[in-house]
């Protein structure tokens, strides 16, 4: 495991500012080593996540990124239709990348959103869990085969961010479900069913495949969530406390004084 290294930040705001900031910076960075091609990186949905996506489009870094190289990933998704508001694909779009497509700078088959379930209300109030698994089974594998078509046999991104939500989950890895604790390497992508947090199904990228990251970011704020700040930095690896298990080549927590008055 990655020594893990924090920074604390005064508020939410200039927490998300130094995310969108740093974020930028290091993809600037990774395009102009010698010999790279693209650089991949896996957002982030929830409040500080648009907290940062708003801080980039405002950022004069924005428009020194060649984003024509940069491929977005998910590391997690709320398993409904494509169009629905709880997407995370539709809300990072609107907040951020969706521009960078429509001027051009992005092209739109570098965004590699999660599979979205295009299942009637019907079948879905029909379906068994048995079925339910079974089709969230497909989607993982499915988002794992374009892992793997994109990045290799042994796919690993250059940048894994994360917000932290106030039960310790990050990414759809919640306390006591199982999800957190798949160890097998070949697994990268996991269905998540009666999430603790609606919507209930949903997909994930799984502890091995963000372990493998270059950078792994976890990044939360505010006082409601400094009880699961301490919880994940008492004890590494606790399935009661999911977002222990980040890692990654280089492990960052940043985080706001809220988020830290517990520490």
């Amino acid at each position: 495991m990655t020594e893990r290294k924090t920074i604390v930040y005064p508020n939410p705001q200039v927490l998300a500012e130094a995310v969108a900031a740093r974020t930028l910076l290091t993809i600037i960075d990774l395009l102009a080593e010698p010999g790279r091609t693209r650089v991949d990186i896996a957002v982030t949905g929830g409040t500080d996540g648009n907290r940062v996506f708003a801080a980039a489009n405002a950022s004069p870094l924005n428009d020194a990124v060649d984003w024509s190289r940069v491929h977005v990933w998910w590391g997690d998704e709320r398993f409904v239709a494509a169009d629905d508001d709880d997407r995370n694909a539709k809300q990072a779009r609107e907040a951020w990348y969706g521009a960078l497509v429509e001027d051009g700078r992005m092209p739109a088959g570098n965004v590699h959103a999660m599979p979205a379930d295009t299942r009637s209300a019907t079948e879905i109030a029909a379906a068994s869990p048995e079925q339910t698994d079974a089709v969230l089974a497909e989607a993982a594998a499915e988002y794992q085969r374009e892992l793997t078509a994109q990045l290799g046999e042994n796919p690993a991104l250059d940048i894994a961010m994360f917000g932290m939500g106030p039960d310790a989950h990050f990414a759809s890895l919640f306390p006591d479900h199982g999800e957190s604790e798949i160890a097998d390497p070949h697994v990268l992508v996991a269905g998540v069913r009666d999430s603790p947090k609606p919507p209930p199904l949903r997909l994930t990228l799984t502890v091995p495949m963000i372990a493998r990251s270059k950078h792994t970011w976890v990044f939360t704020s505010e006082e409601r969530k400094a009880g699961a700040v301490k919880a994940a930095f008492a004890q590494r690896n606790n399935p009661h406390a999911p977002s222990s298990y980040a890692d990654g080549e280089e492990l960052l927590w940043l985080i706001d004084s809220g988020a830290a008055s517990e520490l």
